[in-house]
């Protein structure tokens, strides 16, 4: 039984009415405990719980010191395509919007990949749209091969695959995989995607697929402002649990990126505040104390740099969110714009002097024979 078979037996009406029903002596009654369980999750993300959001993020900073130690893990996003054959309604990429579509070629992105090396980064996510004719399996095989030397971890953010497909490219090099639903509420899910993206339960599956494929990394998130971001990262935070017991040697990282503008201009159901998001990272470590916690440029220096030690375990550094934007194409179009430009570099010193260690290679290929 997978996660789909799960996930048909939840309520998320019933989580919902735990969310906004929890009262701030419920939450004072959690806070008193010594652990969590997923079930504290809807009344840490509640409203009632946002009163205590500095006891939560002195607990959040204890137990990621205790698991993580002081290190922030870097890493850089290179995306190959902006071709896509969805019809995202909040995504640049979607195939509607009519601007010139870029794919880089293998050597363009083993030049583009030279430029983010450089800077010292050695985990790098190749990211496209979902476009298996422009980007195939292959494509991805052939790129990897030539990055897999240089690169200690390549993840990937494409189009779900097949698990033979996933085991080629494990085989080629991918050590990961992000992969988010953008919202588990399958009734918005259907308003707002079109194209084979479309099909709710084969990308919930999608995990599961890498997992058995041999990724040593496994990536989920929800999409902040597409449904109720409560409801969504509490089914995150049951997702990420199911998969941690299924598939304990896989790392689980989670991402819960707010929407940004684009391309198209889509307006978001919900405004995320800073501390709404900062009291979802603190609920998630009291919960998950091992997963990895995700923080991308998507948000404003301030934030990101606010959160460090809080509870993030990893942020992106010096971004480029359009095919060649680091060194070949920097006017092609982005999926989405970010809010924090400052280079790795600069983003490495503001961790070193909050007193963290910014970690740019956690893992070598020869600790596998």
């Amino acid at each position: 039984m997978g996660f789909s078979e799960v996930f048909k037996r939840i309520d998320q009406e019933k989580i919902k009415e735990t969310v906004y029903s929890t009262t701030v002596e419920k939450v004072e009654s959690i806070l008193k405990k010594k652990r969590w369980s997923i079930e504290d999750f809807p009344h840490l993300v509640s409203p009632a719980a946002g009163h205590y959001l500095e006891k939560m993020a002195a607990i959040s900073r204890r137990i990621t010191f205790l698991r993580f130690g002081k290190v922030i893990r870097l890493y850089a996003p290179l995306y190959v395509s902006n071709s896509c054959v969805n019809a995202c309604k909040y995504c640049g990429f979607n195939v509607n919007n009519r601007f010139p579509r870029i794919t880089l070629t293998v050597k363009e992105v083993l030049e583009e990949a030279n430029e983010i090396f450089s800077h010292g980064i050695g985990h790098i996510l190749l990211v496209s749209g979902e476009d298996r004719k422009e980007v195939s399996p292959e494509y991805f095989e052939e790129v990897v091969t030539n990055l897999k030397d240089r690169f200690y971890a390549i993840s990937i953010e494409v189009y779900p695959m097949e698990e033979y497909e996933y085991r080629k490219l494990a085989d080629a090099g991918v050590t990961g995989i992000a992969v988010y639903q953008e919202t588990y509420n399958p009734e918005r899910y259907k308003k707002l995607h079109r194209g084979p993206k479309a099909d709710f339960f084969y990308r919930l599956e999608t995990p599961e697929r890498a997992a058995k494929a041999g990724f040593r990394e496994l990536g989920i998130g929800a999409l902040f402002g597409l449904s109720d971001f409560r409801v969504d990262l509490t089914m995150v935070a049951i997702h990420a649990r199911y998969l941690m017991k299924h598939y304990w040697k896989s790392r689980v990282a989670i991402s819960f990126p707010r929407l940004r503008d684009a391309e198209g201009h889509f307006k978001p159901f919900e405004v995320v505040t800073d501390r709404q998001l900062a009291q979802v990272i603190f609920a998630l470590r009291m919960v998950l104390n091992d997963v990895d916690i995700v923080l991308s440029t998507r948000e404003n220096p301030s934030f990101r740099d606010g959160m460090l030690g809080l509870g993030v375990t990893r942020i992106s550094a010096g971004s480029k969110t359009n095919p060649g934007g680091y060194s070949i194409h920097p006017g092609a179009l982005k999926q989405f714009e970010i809010a924090d430009n400052r280079s790795p570099e600069e983003v490495a010193e503001v961790i070193e002097r909050k007193g963290l260690e910014p970690v740019w290679k956690d893992f070598d290929r020869s600790f596998l024979f």
